[in-house]
C-alpha cells in the first residue's frame, strides 16, 4: 500500500454517518457605508459644557442632533456659532444622521473679558443677555456682597445659550434685586480662517480644524463624503482647502465640498460668475452655492442647508447617491444675502446662476434648490466630473471599492483571489442595474497586469460603470395642425 493510500485510510478511521465540510465564501460580502455623511467644521457654544476644552478641535460624532447639541452646546446665533446651523437643519429641516462636527473655538484662545453685566433677579434667577459667558473664572456680586458658588449661587445656561445666575434661598444674594456679573466670554469674531483650515504640529503630533477630517474614518469607520465649514467656506482660501480635502481623504477615499460664495462680493445674480471664479472654486469635488437661504427671522448658510438636503435625498433612495438634489424642495422660507437683503429670483436667473456652475434656488410652488453642476463646469464637460450625480456615484464606488475589498490586500495574488474580487463585484454591480446605473462590470486583464506587475505585487482591475446623468433639459415641441382645425371644422374628422 502506498504513502499516500495510508494517509488516506488513517484518516477516515472511526468514521461512520454523514459529515458536513463548510468551505470558506468565495464572495466578499461588500461594505458601502453611509453615502452622506457630513463633516462640519465651524464654532459651537461650547462654554455651556462641563468640559469645554474637550470638545475643541477634536471629530465628535452625532447620531442624531440632540446629541450634538448635548455634546457641543446649541445656540441659535447662527453668525457666532455656525455648527449649530447644521445641528438646525438636521433636528428641524431633515432628520438625518450621522454627523460629524469639528469646533475650532477654544475658550483658551478665542475669549474676552466680560465686566460688570448686571442682570435683573426674577425669582432667584438672573440671566446675562450675552450669549458665550464662561462659567469658569466668574465674579458675581449683590450689591456689595461678593457671592459664593455653591453656597449663594449655581449657574446654568437657558435654551437661548445664555447664562443663569440662579440664586440659593437663604445666601448672601437670596434679597437681591440685581446681580453683576464679571469674567470671561467666548469671542468666535477671534476665530480665523487659519484656525478652520487648521495645522498639524510637527512636534507633538497633535492637528487642528480640517487636518481632523483625516481622523474621521480612523475613529469611527465612516467616509465623511460631504465636507462643509458654513460661516467660513466663502473665504476663498478656505473653500480651495475644502475642496482639496474631499479630493483626497485619508488618501485614498474621495467626497464633495459644499461650498458658499461671499454674498459680500456678489450681491446679485449676475456678480456669481466672477465670483466664483476669483474665488477659485473650479474643483470637480466641489459644489457651489448662492446666496444664503432663510427660514422664518433665521438666516442659514446655503452649505448648512443643502448639506442635510443630500443627506436626506441620498438616505431616501437606499443610501446611493445616483438622484441629484437639484429640484428638490428645500424647506426654507427665502433667499437672501448675509446681510439680510432679501434676493428674489425667477428661473430665467437661476439658469443664468447655474451656467455658471454655481447651484441656487428659486420659489416656484415651494423653494427648491436648482443646480446640477459641480465647480468644474463650465470648464470641464467631462461627464464624470461636470455632473453632481455623476461624481458623487464615482466617488461612491470607489471609496465603497477601497471599504470591501481592503481585506484581500497582502492575500496570495493567484487566480482564486482574482476570481473572489470580478465575482463578488460584478454580481454587487448587477444589484443596482438599471435604476441606480445603466450597468457595470468589473475585469482583469493580461493587458493591465504584465509580469513586472506581478512581480512587483502589483495587481490591476479595469471597472466600467455607467451613472445616469439628470435629466438637465426635457423640450416638448408644440406645433399648430393645421390639419387637424381643418377636420374639425368640415367634419371630416370623424366621430
Amino acid at each position: 500500500m502506498s504513502g499516500m493510500d495510508q494517509r488516506l485510510i488513517g484518516r477516515n478511521v472511526g468514521r461512520h454517518g454523514i459529515f458536513i465540510r463548510e468551505e470558506a465564501t468565495a464572495l466578499t460580502i461588500p461594505i458601502t457605508g453611509y453615502s452622506a455623511v457630513q463633516a462640519v467644521i465651524g464654532t459651537a457654544p461650547v462654554n455651556m459644557l462641563d468640559d469645554p476644552a474637550g470638545a475643541v478641535n477634536v471629530p465628535i460624532l452625532a447620531t442624531k442632533a440632540t446629541e450634538a447639541m448635548e455634546k457641543l452646546g446649541y445656540c441659535a446665533d447662527f453668525d457666532k456659532y455656525t455648527l449649530c446651523q447644521t445641528m438646525y437643519v438636521t433636528n428641524n429641516i431633515y432628520q438625518v444622521s450621522p454627523v460629524v462636527y469639528i469646533n475650532v473655538l477654544d475658550p483658551a484662545k478665542h475669549k474676552k473679558a466680560l465686566e460688570g453685566a448686571e442682570a435683573t433677579v426674577d425669582a432667584l434667577r438672573a440671566v446675562i443677555k450675552e450669549t458665550g459667558v464662561l462659567r469658569d473664572g466668574l465674579t458675581v456680586t449683590a450689591g456689595e456682597a461678593t457671592l459664593e458658588l455653591s453656597k449663594d449661587y449655581t449657574v446654568s445656561y437657558d435654551a437661548n445659550g445664555r447664562l443663569a445666575i440662579n440664586l440659593v434661598a437663604g445666601g448672601a444674594g437670596a434679597g437681591a434685586e440685581k446681580v453683576t456679573v464679571s469674567g470671561f466670554m467666548l469671542d468666535p469674531e477671534a476665530v480665523t480662517k487659519e484656525d478652520i483650515m487648521g495645522a498639524y504640529d510637527p512636534a507633538t503630533g497633535a492637528e487642528t480644524g480640517m487636518e481632523l477630517i483625516r481622523q474621521i474614518y480612523p475613529r469611527f469607520g465612516i467616509v465623511p463624503s460631504v465636507l462643509l465649514a458654513p460661516g467660513y467656506s466663502q473665504i476663498p482660501e478656505v473653500g480651495i482647502a475644502l475642496s482639496a480635502k474631499a479630493a483626497n481623504i485619508n488618501g485614498v477615499f474621495k467626497g464633495i465640498a459644499l461650498l458658499d460664495l461671499d454674498t459680500e462680493k456678489a450681491r446679485k445674480y449676475t456678480d456669481c460668475k466672477d465670483v466664483k471664479e476669483e474665488s477659485g472654486f473650479t474643483s470637480e469635488f466641489c459644489y457651489p452655492l448662492w446666496p444664503c437661504f432663510k427660514v422664518g427671522e433665521l438666516t442659514l448658510a446655503s452649505s448648512a442647508v443643502v448639506g442635510g438636503l443630500i443627506s436626506y435625498v441620498d438616505a431616501s433612495n437606499d443610501d446611493v447617491p445616483y438622484v441629484s438634489p437639484s429640484n428638490k424642495i428645500l424647506g426654507v422660507t427665502g433667499t437672501c444675502l448675509t446681510d439680510g437683503t432679501e434676493v428674489i429670483m425667477d428661473q430665467d436667473q437661476a439658469n443664468a446662476v447655474n451656467a455658471a456652475g454655481v447651484a441656487t434656488a428659486f420659489n416656484f410652488n415651494g423653494w427648491r434648490l436648482w443646480g446640477n453642476y459641480t465647480g468644474a463646469y463650465p470648464s470641464t464637460l467631462d461627464a464624470k466630473d461636470m455632473w453632481l450625480p455623476v461624481r458623487r456615484m464615482f466617488n461612491w464606488q470607489g471609496n465603497a471599492f477601497i471599504q470591501t475589498y481592503l481585506s484581500k490586500v497582502d492575500d496570495p495574488m493567484n487566480k482564486y483571489l482574482v476570481e473572489s474580487i470580478v465575482d463578488s463585484e460584478n454580481i454587487r454591480c448587477a444589484a443596482f442595474a438599471p435604476d441606480k446605473w445603466a450597468g457595470a462590470f468589473i475585469e482583469y486583464t493580461a493587458e493591465d497586469n504584465s509580469d513586472i506587475d506581478i512581480l512587483a505585487g502589483r495587481m490591476t482591475f479595469r471597472q466600467h460603470i455607467a451613472p445616469y446623468t439628470p435629466a438637465q433639459e426635457i423640450v416638448n415641441i408644440l406645433n399648430y395642425d393645421v390639419s387637424m382645425l381643418q377636420d374639425a371644422l368640415t367634419g371630416e374628422g370623424g366621430e
